[in-house]
């Protein structure tokens, strides 16, 4: 029916058709903020990305993914050593970052540390958190400012503590055993307010549990892994703990990592393996192929992993045709790897290797990713 004349047009709900249009597409955003948004999903999504569809399958598996992804997060790398050429031990640290405008090339250089032990470690941002070891009982804990280069001393802890289980999870640093006393076996230093609570009791209870070679954040759980004891994983929000068993071969506690959620340990014989929460067993990383190593590092390092190994130095005489092994000096290299999860599992692309430099009668011990701004991201831990 039509208006009469002189009446006003009749009001609806409906909108104009002229301002009525579909919602803008993932894919018609502009490709460099496309690819800087799935360059920070984590890689045990990029399967169920690859289903979405033919477009996004494209993008998870090309070099362009994997290029933006290396300015992501983690730029520098902390590498300790122990100088066992000195009573008591000293440690000694350097440092790995890149070369000014350059993506392939790095710099490895001592620091100085100036920190009276080197026990369990955990890094948050730019900082690293020092807490006591097994030689010295102190309720006091580190903490060295990479970017100033200062140490200052933190907040007592509730316990006096030594050898215990480090980790960080959502904001909290988490502290377990390393105590004679069972009232508080564990507890949590709160990053924003830098106080000390005590933290949920947990059910695995024994002196020697948490005595561990390396610790990782896995899950929001702290996870002890002993060379005896296997794995077990400690869970912040109700203390309850599981445990899992080890590959029987040997591991280093600096060669232990998380990346994406995904834990990562390097052994002797069977090489770089990564643990399937889901299936609860250790798997291989696939076309990665290392050969033999002594100590080794493992830290993540521009969205990729950094893999860091101790080789005997060969001295060649000129007097003689043949070289000895030297037992003074080592040489360090280091590779970068990549790291992308199937269907199958994880596969591997290795870069080539590189000399880092020479060292002498120094013994690996932590190796720690920082990243250069101020954020609570888990990184690696260790514990002596």
């Amino acid at each position: 029916m039509s208006n009469l004349a002189g009446e006003p047009p009749r009001k609806t709900n409906q909108p104009p058709s002229s301002i009525i249009s579909s919602p803008p597409s993932f894919s018609s955003l502009p490709f460099d903020i496309v690819l800087n948004v799935i360059a920070r999903v984590p890689k045990r999504y990029y399967p169920i990305l690859c289903c979405v569809c033919k477009s996004l399958r494209s993008l998870v598996r090309s070099p362009e993914i994997q290029k933006t992804r290396s300015f992501l997060g983690k730029d520098s790398i902390y590498l300790c050593f122990m100088n066992r050429t000195k009573h008591p031990d000293t440690f000694d640290w350097f440092t790995l970052r890149r070369t000014e405008n350059s993506t392939t090339e790095n710099v490895f250089a001592s620091i100085d540390f100036p920190c009276p032990y080197s026990a369990s470690t955990v890094a948050v941002g730019p900082e690293i958190f020092v807490f006591p070891g097994s030689d010295s009982t102190s309720p006091y804990f580190w903490i060295f400012d990479t970017q100033s280069g200062k140490v200052r001393q933190g907040p007592r802890l509730i316990v006096k503590r030594r050898t215990t289980s480090v980790g960080l999870v959502g904001g909290k640093i988490y502290v377990i055993g390393g105590c004679r006393s069972d009232k508080i076996p564990a507890e949590a230093f709160d990053l924003k307010t830098q106080t000390w609570e005590a933290a949920p009791i947990p059910d695995a209870i024994g002196r020697f549990i948490w005595i561990c070679g390396a610790n990782v954040s896995l899950d929001r759980k702290v996870c002890a892994i002993s060379v005896h004891g296997g794995m077990v994983c400690y869970d912040t929000r109700d203390g309850s703990c599981e445990r899992s068993e080890l590959p029987n071969d040997t591991w280093w506690k600096s060669g232990v990592c998380v990346i994406d959620n995904v834990l990562y340990v390097y052994f002797s014989r069977f090489g770089l393996m990564w643990y399937d929460t889901e299936l609860l067993l250790w798997r291989v990383v696939y076309g990665l192929d290392l050969g033999k190593t002594q100590y080794v590092g493992m830290a993540q390092y521009y969205g990729m992993l950094a893999f860091i190994w101790e080789k005997p130095r060969l001295d060649c005489r000129k007097d003689k045709e043949i070289c000895l092994v030297s037992g003074e000096s080592k040489e360090i290299w280091f590779r970068m790897i990549g790291l992308l999860r199937s269907d199958v599992g994880i596969h591997e692309s290795a870069e080539p290797s590189q000399l880092l430099g020479i060292l002498y009668q120094l013994l690996l011990q932590h190796c720690l990713s920082l990243s250069g701004q101020n954020t609570r991201d888990m990184l690696i831990l260790d514990c002596k």
